[in-house]
């Protein structure tokens, strides 16, 4: 009897908040519509999906019919659809309680338009961190996809990755699924016949599955994928090679989950995927660790080595980038403000959601922190969201706190109309200058860093070997000529006033009493009797 491996084939649809209406709509006429339509062309073809929550909104509203095609999908049994967080948060960096409303709120919205309940959630850039557990399970979730690179990390065999382990927090279980990053290389890049080949190889093997889940954007919008993917159907053979093999079939992860057993228990170390860990390294570090795995690679001790050479993790981005973690204590500190509001509107709820988005947090191949418009669209909602707070809830008019840890105390001063925030670093710089008239802060400037992919200007790009298309992986492009002259870092932070200190500091030219209570909280975030008699709501 013919051994069959069970190709779970899961893909993530997601656009940023904030991003431009012609890229959403680029991206869904050349991927996510091509994609659908050939997929609902073959029913017996099973596969996952997941479309953040937004941008599901987003594609209902302009192309219901199109959506309309998934959904169908879905009730005959075809697609699997994953929840997340609704904005796409990534789940560790926001608090348990956003968490657990990020995530029904999407779980709801799939239920009520296909009927289904989602078992299975995708995490955000499939940053792992065992404190997610807990909301997870809470909101219904049975498993996730992380890295089979999570799991080399504990010791973990590639062969021994064809199926599902269990991992748990404080006692509540979690199902986890390791991506194959063979696969992930694989499509849509090599030809697919070879990928065809490659599944009945490991069935040949006596695989149970082989497990993939990745961008869709990859089929359409990478470079050319297009034409490779559509126009020369490369999918069309795909799906027809792979039905038409004895070796392989094709599942949802939730018949799968349902029919096999777990592999056992696991504990995941915090992390992501291995290229995320490098970009989240400053300079020189990042330059260092990038070297380390070059050689290792050149030595032939790459794959052999790097699960012991994992760089940083996700939230080293806010220690990298003052910019990214002043957004995110802000926006910390409004979620503890607004989670003391009993039953708040639910256009509050929806602000805050809306600046946990995690795209311009972060800098890497897909972050957006230098993308003016991503930040932008945080500080609209991270603005829009304060002025109705202290509609509801006044703060003091002027308060010093240091609410982003980093030794320095900011001083708050507030108006009906405008906030300034001056941190106490010897630049008497105004960082912060928001007008609630017109939810923007003036003040989102990003300063220029050294990044280690700078060092690469000059060099010419790696080239793509064999047949198929090259990916984002193993090709450097520069779209526009740059040379060394044009990177060139900022000394000084970008922000408004910069007047260097002559001697001292502010607090020996502004003296105020820390701020304690009274909607802050002594440690900037959390606080007590936020309505009850916290003064005027101007100066």
């Amino acid at each position: 009897m013919t051994h069959a491996v069970t190709l779970l084939l899961g893909v993530h649809a997601h656009q940023p908040v904030g991003n431009f209406p012609e890229v959403i709509e680029d991206a869904h006429l050349r991927c996510y519509k091509p994609f659908l339509e050939t997929l609902y062309a073959y029913p017996d073809f099973r596969f996952a999906a997941h479309f953040s929550g937004w941008l599901l909104d987003w594609l209902r509203e302009r192309y219901p019919a199109d959506m309309a095609l998934l959904a169908e999908m879905v009730k005959r049994g075809q697609v699997e659809l994953f929840s997340s967080g609704d904005t796409e948060p990534v789940l560790a960096a926001i608090p348990h309680r956003d968490r657990v409303g990020q995530l029904r709120t999407l779980n709801d919205k799939l239920t009520a338009w296909t009927g289904v309940k989602p078992s299975g959630a995708w995490l955000t850039e499939r940053v792992w961190e065992s404190a997610v557990v807990p909301s997870l399970a809470e909101t219904g979730i049975q498993y996730v996809t992380v890295d089979d690179y999570h799991f080399f990390c504990t010791g973990k065999s590639t062969a021994a990755l064809d199926g599902y382990f269990s991992t748990e927090e404080d006692g509540t279980r979690l199902d986890l699924f390791p991506i194959s990053e063979a696969l992930r290389y694989r499509l849509p890049f090599s030809p697919a016949h070879e990928v065809v080949g490659y599944l009945e190889y490991l069935a040949d093997q006596g695989q149970a599955a082989a497990i993939y889940f990745d961008d869709i954007e990859k089929f359409g919008i990478w470079p050319e994928t297009y034409d490779w993917v559509y126009n020369r159907g490369w999918l069309k053979a795909l799906i027809e090679g792979v039905l038409a093999s004895p070796k392989i079939r094709t599942a949802t992860y939730a018949d799968f989950h349902a029919r096999e057993a777990t592999r056992g228990i696991v504990y995941l170390p915090t992390t992501s995927y291995s290229e995320m860990n490098e970009w989240t390294l400053p300079m020189p570090a990042a330059g260092i660790y990038s070297a380390l795995l070059a050689s290792e690679k050149a030595a032939g001790r790459g794959d052999l080595h790097r699960p012991f050479l994992r760089g940083g993790i996700w939230r080293n981005f806010l220690s990298r980038y003052p910019e990214a973690n002043w957004m995110h204590k802000r926006m910390l500190g409004l979620s503890a403000r607004l989670a003391e509001i009993p039953h708040p509107p639910q256009a509050l709820v929806d602000a805050l959601y809306r600046a946990q988005a995690n795209d311009a947090y972060w800098h890497g191949l897909f972050g957006g922190l230098y993308l003016p418009h991503l930040r932008r669209a945080v500080w609209h909602n991270i603005v829009a969201l304060e002025a109705e707070l202290d509609a509801l809830c006044p703060r003091p008019a002027i308060a010093a706190v240091d609410l982003d840890f980093d030794g320095k105390t900011e001083l708050f001063a507030k108006t009906a109309d405008l906030q300034i925030v001056i941190r106490d670093d010897g630049l008497a710089a105004v960082h912060e200058l928001s007008s609630y008239r017109l939810n923007h802060n003036f003040g989102d400037t990003l300063r220029r860093y050294h990044e280690h992919y700078h060092d690469k200007i000059g060099k010419e790009a790696t080239e793509h070997q064999g047949e198929g298309i090259a990916s984002a992986h193993d090709v450097i492009r520069f779209k526009h000529p740059v040379g060394p002259e044009d990177i060139v870092p900022d000394v000084l932070p970008r922000a408004t006033f910069i007047d260097e200190l002559d001697g001292g500091s502010l607090s020996d030219y502004m003296t105020l009493p820390p701020l304690q209570g009274e909607g802050w909280g002594g440690d900037g975030l959390t606080g007590t009797s936020l309505c009850q008699g916290t003064g005027p709501s101007g100066p």
